[in-house]
Parts: C-alpha cells; structure tokens; sequence
C-alpha cells in the first residue's frame, strides 16, 4: 500500500494509507444500519456527497479536511468495501477523499441509499442520485 501525502498539520493522528483498490476479495454484506447511522450516512452524502462517474463506471465520492478523518472511518464500517484515499495537499486544502464506486456501490450503497427517504429529504440531491444512476444504467 502507499502513504499518502505526508505533510504535518492539526493533532498527531496516524496517516491513512492509500487503500488497494485491486483486492480481489468482495465486499462482506453489511449489517442493517440503526437509524442513527442511516441519518449519519445520508447527511453527511447530502451535505458533502458527489454523485457521478468517470465516464465509465458511477461513483460516490466524498472529499472534506483531514479532521473529518475519524467521521470518514466510521463511513469505511458503515460501507465495507468502500475506500479512503489520502492525506492530500492540493490547493492550500488537506484532505480525504471516500469512494464507492463498483460492485460495492451496486451491492451494498444503492441498496442503502434506495431505502432512505431521500427523495422526501432533499429533491436536489434525489435528483443527482438518480441522474447518476440513470447515466450508468443503475
């Protein structure tokens, strides 16, 4: 695995090495989330969340400052198979970036994000989610 971006701002937590994206392992099922962590997950993808691709395959994307970094390893349990990305500099900004993308956005995000109320929560972001999902014939 490689480190990501080393460069020494805010309190002492280890760096978080840049996950494998080759593994060839599937992502386990994921327990049923509480309530707690069904609202966790759908404001923090409604407030921060990115919702596209790359032109070939969809993906979810969340990008926020290094602090966040305990919030992004609760979304890595809360999202087995799921990936962190980072530290990065770029721009003045440290940051994270979260990812879904592939047979664990098909087999365990959709299937959250579909029984959420989203569409009642936030039509903007509804309307992103299903423009993606659209787009990539989800």
């Amino acid at each position: 695995m490689k480190q990501g971006c080393s460069a020494t701002h805010g309190p002492a937590r280890p760096e978080v090495a840049i996950t494998d994206t080759h593994s060839t392992h599937p992502p386990t099922a994921p327990a049923p989330l509480s309530g707690f962590q069904q609202g966790l997950l759908l404001g923090i993808l409604i407030g921060e969340g990115s919702f596209g691709g790359d032109g070939k395959q969809p993906q979810i994307t969340l990008r926020m400052h290094t602090r966040h970094q305990r919030l992004f390893e609760r979304l890595l349990e809360l999202v087995p198979g799921s990936k962190l990305y980072g530290p990065y500099d770029h721009g003045g900004r440290r940051y994270f970036q979260w990812m879904a993308r592939g047979q664990v956005l098909r087999d365990t995000l959709l299937p959250m994000l579909d029984a959420l109320p989203l569409e009642d929560t936030d039509e903007y972001v509804y309307e992103r989610y299903q423009e993606m999902k659209l787009r990539y014939k989800l």
